[in-house]
C-alpha cells in the first residue's frame, strides 16, 4: 500500500473510533486505538487530526450544541499524555529527564475535573476534548470520593478518574463489557441514577492564578489526601531501572486491585505548570502494561454478514491467550486490513481485547518475519457483490455494505431489528422469517397489516397462539424519537446515538428530516459519519416510516418538557408478568414520565412493581433488605394516573463498597 493511502486509511479509522467512543458504544481498546495514533504519528507528524488538543481515543467535535448537560471550559486543557508501550520506549523518554521519577498507577476510567471556588465545588466536567466538556456536577456529587466542601479557600481545580470497582461491576453491571464502560455511561446519564456506584480517585490539581501553588508533585499528592481525596498509589524512584521493574511487579498483581489499571503514569517530580497545558506534555509518559500477544499465521478471512454489513473475520493457526484457544479473531473493517498491510500468509499478533474478544493487533514484530514465507503470502479477498441481491458492494473504508434498499437480507434485518427494539417478543426470528419467506411480510408497515388467520398458516403456529401475536403487534404505542428512528436500523446508529440528536433540538421527524449533515454532525459526539449515515437513511426510509405512523398503531411522542415529567429522577424495576400491559410498554409509560427502567434492584431504585409483592422472590427479598417500596400493579397503574403525587423515596448516602486488603492497601494512600 502506498504511504498516502495507508495515512488516508488511518485518519479514516481515528475518526471512526473517535465517535463511537464519545457515543459510549467504544469499538477498540485505548492500546488498539493507541496503535493507530502512533502509526499516523510517525508517517504523517503533520496531521491535523494529531493537533486536536484531545487527541488518544477521545473524540473531539464540541460543536457548541448541548445533549443534555451543558458544556463548560477545562481550567488546564486536559492534554493526551505521551505513550510508552515497551521499556525501550520509556528509556527513551527517561534519558531527556533527570531522575528522579514520581510513578502513580494509571487508572483506567474517565477524566473529570471538579472546579473550586472558595474551597466549595461549583463544576464538575467531563473531559470532552480536552478543552471543553459535559457539566455533570449533580451526578458527580453523588459520587464515592468527589470532596463538596475543602477545609480551606481554595481556588482552582482538582483533577482524577471516575472508576467502578470489580466488585460493583459484577454485582450490577455484568451487561457492560467492562468497568469503564459501565463507568463512562452511568457518569454522563441525565437522571443521574447509579452514580453513587462510581468512585473518584484524584490524581492531580492546580490553583486559579498560581503556578506556584504546587511546587511538587508529592506534596501535590499529600494535600489531596489532606482535603479528603481519595488518591492513586503514589511512589518515587531514583532510576528508570527502578520504574522498570515497579512495572513489571505491578503488572504480575494488578489482578488483586479491586479497580481497573493499564500502566503507570511517570512524571517529573516537580511541577511545572507551562508543560502541563501543552497539548501533550513533554515531562509525563504514560508507560503501558504489555498485552498478551500470541503470534499466529492469517490463514483465511471470512466475511461476516449482518443486515447490510460486511464485517471480516480473521482465520489464524490456533493459540492459546488468556486460558483459551484462539482460532478466529475480529480485523474490525477494510480499512484496518489496509491500514495493517495483512495478507493471507501474513505473521500476526493477536491479542485479546478486554481479556474477552480476540482481535487481530497488526503484523508480527520484524525479528518474527523470517517466519513466515513472502513467497506464499497472497493478497486477501474482499467481497465484490452482496450474496442476497447481487448488488455490487460499497467500500467506504471504515465499512463495507450492500447499498441497495431492496436487499432481502437488509429488509428482513430491519423487520428483525423492529421487532426487537419494540421487545414485541411473541414476533420471533423464526416467525419473522416465515413470514418473510412467504412475502407476507417485507416491510415494517406489512407487521400491522397482519390477520390472525394469515398467522395460523405459519408453521407451529395455531389460532390461539396466532391471536397472541396478532395482539401484541396491534398494541398501541407511544414511542420516543430516538426509539422510533432507531427501529428502523441505521447501521451503528444505536438508541443512545438518536438520544443525544434529539436533546440537541432535532427532537421531532420533521426536523430530523430537515437537518443536513453538516447540522447533525455539529452535535457534540456524533460527527460526520454518523450524521450522513442518518441523513442518508432518513431518505431511504421515509415512505416506510410514514406508512407505519399512517396506520395510527405507532405514533411519536412530543417533545417532553420539564412540567409533563412528573417523575424526573425517579427509577422501576419490574418483575413477573403485568396484566393490564407488557413490561416494554411499562417502561416506555415511566419513561415518558422522566423516569427511567432498570433491570435489577439497586439500592438507589425508587420502586419495585410486581404483581406479588409478598412473595419471597429475590427481587422482593432484596427490595426489602433495601428498604425500597415494593408496589403492586393497582398502585403502579394508580400512580401512572396521578404521577404529580409520586414522592421519590429518600437517596441513601453513597457507600465506598469494601476491596480486598490487597487492593485497599495498593490503590488508596
Amino acid at each position: 500500500m502506498k504511504k498516502k493511502e495507508r495515512i488516508a486509511a488511518l485518519e479514516r479509522l481515528i475518526i471512526a473510533y473517535q465517535e463511537s467512543y464519545y457515543n459510549g458504544e467504544a469499538e477498540i481498546s485505548d492500546a488498539e486505538f493507541d496503535l493507530l495514533w502512533d502509526e499516523l504519528k510517525t508517517l504523517a507528524p503533520e496531521s491535523p487530526l494529531l493537533a486536536r488538543v484531545g487527541g488518544g481515543n477521545t473524540g473531539g467535535n464540541t460543536g457548541g450544541v448541548t445533549d443534555g448537560f451543558p458544556k463548560a471550559r477545562h481550567l488546564i486543557p486536559m492534554g493526551s499524555q505521551e505513550k510508552a508501550a515497551n521499556p525501550e520506549e520509556f528509556l527513551e523518554w527517561a534519558a531527556k529527564m533527570a531522575p528522579p521519577f514520581v510513578v502513580q498507577y494509571k487508572l483506567d476510567g474517565a477524566s473529570l475535573e471538579l472546579q473550586y471556588q472558595e474551597g466549595v465545588l461549583i463544576r464538575a466536567i467531563t473531559r470532552g476534548d480536552g478543552v471543553i466538556g459535559d457539566e455533570i456536577t449533580r451526578n458527580a456529587r453523588r459520587m464515592t470520593g468527589v470532596v463538596s466542601k475543602l477545609d480551606l479557600p481554595f481556588s482552582g481545580g482538582v483533577r482524577g478518574e471516575v472508576v467502578m470497582t470489580r466488585m460493583i461491576w459484577r454485582e450490577k453491571y455484568r451487561d457492560k463489557a467492562n468497568c469503564r464502560n459501565a463507568a463512562n455511561g452511568l457518569m454522563r446519564r441525565k437522571d443521574g441514577a447509579g452514580a453513587e456506584d462510581l468512585t473518584l480517585i484524584a490524581y492531580d490539581a492546580a490553583a486559579s492564578g498560581d503556578d506556584g501553588y504546587f511546587t511538587g508533585e508529592i506534596a501535590k499528592i499529600a494535600w489531596l489526601k489532606d482535603r479528603g481525596f481519595l488518591v492513586a498509589a503514589t511512589k518515587e524512584f531514583a532510576s528508570a531501572g527502578e520504574v522498570i521493574a515497579y512495572r513489571a511487579e505491578v503488572a504480575e498483581k494488578r489482578k488483586d486491585l479491586d479497580v481497573d489499571i493499564d500502566g503507570l503514569v511517570v512524571k517529573d517530580p516537580r511541577t511545572d505548570m507551562e508543560d502541563l497545558r501543552r497539548a501533550r506534555p513533554e515531562r509525563q509518559i504514560a508507560f503501558k502494561f504489555d498485552l498478551e500477544v500470541a503470534v499466529s499465521v492469517l490463514r483465511d478471512v471470512e466475511w461476516s454478514e449482518s443486515g447490510a454489513t460486511y464485517t471480516p473475520i480473521g482465520i489464524v493457526d490456533p493459540v492459546r491467550l488468556a486460558g483459551t484457544t484462539v482460532q478466529r479473531a475480529n480485523l474490525n473493517n477494510p480499512d484496518m486490513i489496509r491500514a495493517m498491510g495483512l495478507k493471507i500468509g501474513s505473521r500476526v499478533m493477536v491479542v485479546k481485547r478486554g481479556e474477552i474478544i480476540p482481535k487481530i493487533e497488526g503484523l508480527a514484530a520484524p525479528e518474527l518475519a523470517g517466519l513466515s514465507d513472502p513467497e506464499t503470502e497472497r493478497d486477501i479477498s474482499f467481497p465484490v457483490t452482496c450474496g442476497s441481491c447481487g448488488s455490487t458492494l460499497e467500500d467506504r473504508g471504515a465499512r463495507l455494505f450492500c447499498p441497495n434498499p431492496e436487499c432481502p437480507k437488509r429488509l428482513l434485518h430491519r423487520i428483525e431489528k423492529w421487532a426487537a427494539i419494540l421487545d414485541i417478543r411473541e414476533l420471533g426470528e423464526k416467525l419473522i422469517r416465515q413470514l418473510f419467506d412467504r412475502n407476507r411480510v417485507r416491510r415494517i408497515a406489512d407487521l400491522y397489516t397482519l390477520t390472525a388467520e394469515a398467522l395460523a398458516e405459519m408453521e407451529r403456529m395455531g389460532e390461539l397462539s396466532a391471536g397472541k401475536v396478532i395482539r401484541h403487534i396491534q398494541t398501541r404505542r407511544e414511542l420516543p424519537l430516538a426509539v422510533f428512528v432507531a427501529g428502523f436500523d441505521f447501521e451503528g446508529v444505536a438508541v443512545a446515538t438518536m438520544e443525544k440528536v434529539s436533546a440537541a433540538g432535532f427532537d421531532t421527524l420533521a426536523k430530523l428530516r430537515a437537518a443536513p449533515v453538516e447540522a447533525l454532525a455539529a452535535v457534540y459526539g456524533l460527527g460526520e459519519i454518523s450524521a450522513r449515515t442518518i441523513v442518508e437513511a432518513l431518505a431511504e426510509t421515509a415512505e416506510e416510516m410514514d406508512q407505519v405512523l399512517a396506520g395510527g398503531i405507532i405514533t411519536i411522542a412530543p417533545p417532553p418538557i420539564e412540567e409533563s415529567q412528573p417523575l424526573k429522577g425517579m427509577s422501576f424495576c419490574f418483575t413477573g408478568e403485568l396484566r393490564s400491559m407488557k413490561r416494554g410498554e411499562a417502561e416506555e409509560r415511566i419513561k415518558a414520565l422522566g423516569a427511567s427502567a432498570k433491570s435489577s434492584v439497586v439500592k438507589d431504585l425508587s420502586f419495585l412493581v410486581t404483581n406479588d409483592p409478598g412473595s419471597g422472590s429475590s427481587k422482593n427479598k432484596k427490595a426489602r433488605s433495601l428498604n425500597i417500596p415494593i408496589i403492586g400493579e393497582d398502585a403502579f397503574l394508580a400512580l401512572l394516573e396521578n404521577p404529580h403525587q409520586a414522592v421519590l423515596p429518600p437517596v441513601l448516602p453513597p457507600v465506598l463498597p469494601p476491596v480486598s486488603p490487597v487492593a485497599q492497601g495498593e490503590l488508596f494512600q
